[in-house]
């Protein structure tokens, strides 16, 4: 592929020297020679004792930045991925490596204004206004005790239960003083429902089956909970006026300007979600009229990038990836393979927006970037030098820049 560059270069001369110094003056610092100590053996006596072999690992690290920058200079080369290396010589005098180098793959993209997509606009229909008031008014309601009374949908009831299957206790299926919402479907079906009806310090049995798709050991088996409720909670909703409108923090006194208000913000949210849905038909009806051909080593990377970003993920929620490979019985490779077709799509929609950048010669002065790099450091609360450092170079924060330009380039030429 014509994006794939091997390449050798050597280093020879006062460039392996200075690699080999500084690996031996790192080592030295931890290394013990007869009759000195650590640190302090001059380097003759160090390389008779230990041979110049000995510096060759921590050299070569050296030496790989130094031949890898050297190369991309001289061959004017922009790496998308890390670099494939091997070391093809070495000794006390040079050291010979091989890149293999893969650039950004060559992109044709015949159209991408006017491809036809059409945006669909917000609407707020009165089921959906309702329903945000009653969620709303759920999430300011007061919970009080049920002293008499029964179990209705929505309560939440405090129960004791055990279960037993096959007459044996059910592993992991006894609690004490469990909070239970009726409507939650926190427990198997029929269990919420069964207890409907029933009143404080009532005592009862239900006999249950679990589902088809419930764990191999017990699906379709039948189950008996005993339980016993100790409480029952239910929700008081607030009235729709204007003590309730305070307490959301609204600026409104009327009913109708505070449906309007409900109304307006759902259908921000909305519009919102479905500028990013246009934007996701645009890049799939622009891919269409791409031409790339996607090393195997892009997308791996592209991959391997996804799944990094899925640990983290998975950190938040207490688990590793190991843990999530015994749960879900699949293992590196499936993940792999499974993240492989939002890979591709990824790099495709990448590649366009890029080339879009390029054909429309997006481009912006290192006065604009600063200006929104402090603007980014001030939104986060720090300093631009800190904001910088975080980013690696401004170049980051102008690609981004570009990017985003792109993108409004490309909803512009087809809202149309």
């Amino acid at each position: 592929m014509k994006n794939v560059h091997e390449l050798e270069i050597k280093l020879e001369g006062e460039k392996w020297s200075e690699c080999l110094d500084k690996a031996f003056k790192k080592i030295n610092k931890e290394t013990k020679i007869d009759g000195f100590r650590k640190g302090t053996a001059p380097k003759d006596v160090y390389l008779k004792a230990k041979g110049i072999e000995s510096l060759y690992p921590d050299a070569v690290n050296d030496a790989i930045n130094v031949a890898y920058k050297e190369i991309l200079e001289k061959n004017d080369l922009k790496p998308v991925i890390e670099p494939e290396v091997n070391i093809t010589g070495i000794s006390d005098s040079s050291i010979i490596f091989t890149f293999k180098i893969i650039t950004r793959p060559e992109i044709k993209l015949s159209s991408y204004k006017n491809l036809g997509v059409k945006k669909e606009k917000a609407k707020v229909s009165k089921d959906e206004l309702n329903a945000e008031i009653e969620h709303l008014r759920n999430e300011l309601a007061e919970v009080v005790v049920k002293e008499d009374g029964e179990v209705a949908a929505g309560d939440t009831v405090v129960i004791d239960f055990d279960g037993y299957v096959d007459g044996k206790p059910l592993e992991g299926g006894k609690g004490e003083n469990y909070p239970l919402e009726i409507g939650s479907h926190t427990f198997i079906p029929g269990f919420e429902e069964g207890l409907i009806g029933h009143k404080n310090n009532d005592e009862l049995e239900l006999n249950l089956k679990f589902p088809h798709d419930y764990v191999e050991d017990l699906k379709d088996k039948d189950v008996l909970f005993k339980v016993k409720i100790h409480e029952i909670k239910t929700k008081v909703l607030p009235e729709v006026n204007e003590e309730f409108f305070k307490d959301l923090g609204l600026d409104v006194k009327t009913k109708e300007e505070f449906e309007k208000e409900v109304e307006d913000n759902i259908k921000k949210h909305k519009e919102e979600h479905l500028e990013d849905e246009f934007i996701d038909k645009l890049l799939e009806k622009a891919s269409e009229n791409l031409e790339v051909t996607l090393n195997p080593e892009i997308i791996d990377a592209e991959v391997h990038q996804m799944i990094e970003g899925f640990q983290r993920q998975l950190r938040t929620q207490g688990i590793n990836i190991e843990q999530y490979y015994q749960i879900t019985g699949t293992k590196h490779e499936d993940l792999h393979k499974q993240m492989e077709p939002e890979a591709t799509k990824r790099l495709k929609y990448r590649y366009i927006i890029e080339t879009i950048a390029d054909e429309e010669k997006i481009d912006f002065t290192e006065k604009e970037v600063k200006a929104r790099a402090q603007e980014m450091a001030d939104n986060y609360g720090i300093k631009i030098e800190e904001l910088i450092e975080a980013y690696g170079t401004l170049d980051v924060i102008k690609y981004d820049m570009r990017m985003h330009r792109a993108l409004e380039i490309l909803k512009e030429s087809n809202e149309k």
